[in-house]
């Protein structure tokens, strides 16, 4: 691995921002290999080397893999000028990842929302050639009809006139306001212009799947929990 500043590196690990990290090295808490560090802007190979700071030994990863549950009224960005963003949810020691979500949930859209700082997975996932699935949970304002199935699996035409790629749509036996519904793509607002397009209106949505990933149902609207080895092996293993 490249070696980086270690300054940079105990900033990004979530020991404290670049200032902080610099205090800490001038009061000499800071170790690498053993030796006292001295100069902040010091380079280091952070997968090799043994650092520590106030005698705690540094163990090192480059990527976070989140799950997160989000509420509404969030955005899914990384910064927003009006609005509370995905990360503003996340402590400090995830913001110093640098983290993106992966695609995006609609501002009053709840649930499963990927968040991590692997671009090359980021870019994986969205990529157009994948069609990684993605599972909604909707409550409508009128019943659903079964003739909404077929239109969904020929690919509903919004109402800008794209044609969406065919989609699947299951309707609940007890209660036809309840469906769910596997998309293939991710356009602005999609779900709720299909139906739309259909002439009914989504007035609850929650994505409860991505790729193999399912949404912890004991992760309250907010929270988050780091990745299982099992759902990143999937996760990464997605399309490939």
């Amino acid at each position: 691995m490249a070696q980086e500043r270690i300054d940079k590196v105990l900033s990004n690990m979530g020991f404290g921002s670049r200032k902080e990290i610099k205090e800490k090295i001038k009061k000499k808490v800071v170790t690498v290999k053993g030796e006292v560090v001295t100069d902040p802007g010091m380079k280091v190979d952070p997968e090799s080397d043994e650092i520590v700071i106030e005698g705690e030994e540094v163990i090192y990863r480059k990527f976070i893999y989140l799950m997160m549950n989000k509420p509404q009224g969030v955005v899914s960005a990384t910064f927003d000028n009006h609005d509370q963003t995905v990360i503003d949810l996340l402590p400090f020691d995830y913001k110093a990842f640098d983290p993106a979500p992966v695609g995006r949930l609609d501002k009053d859209t709840v649930g499963l929302l990927l968040i991590t700082n692997d671009g090359e997975l980021n870019h994986k996932l969205l990529s157009p050639k994948n069609h990684v699935d993605k599972i909604y949970y909707a409550y409508l304002k009128e019943d659903a009809k079964d003739e909404d199935i077929r239109a969904f699996e020929k690919g509903i035409v919004l109402g800008d006139g794209y044609k969406c790629m065919p989609a699947g749509l299951t309707i609940s036996e007890e209660d036809r306001k309840e469906v769910h519904v596997t998309l293939r793509e991710g356009k602005f607002h999609q779900v709720k212009r299909m139906f739309h397009a259909r002439n009914n209106e989504v007035t609850y949505l929650q994505r409860i799947s991505f790729g193999p990933l399912r949404l912890d149902e004991n992760l309250e609207e907010g929270d988050f929990r780091e990745l299982t080895e099992e759902e990143l092996l999937a996760l990464t293993n997605e399309k490939n």
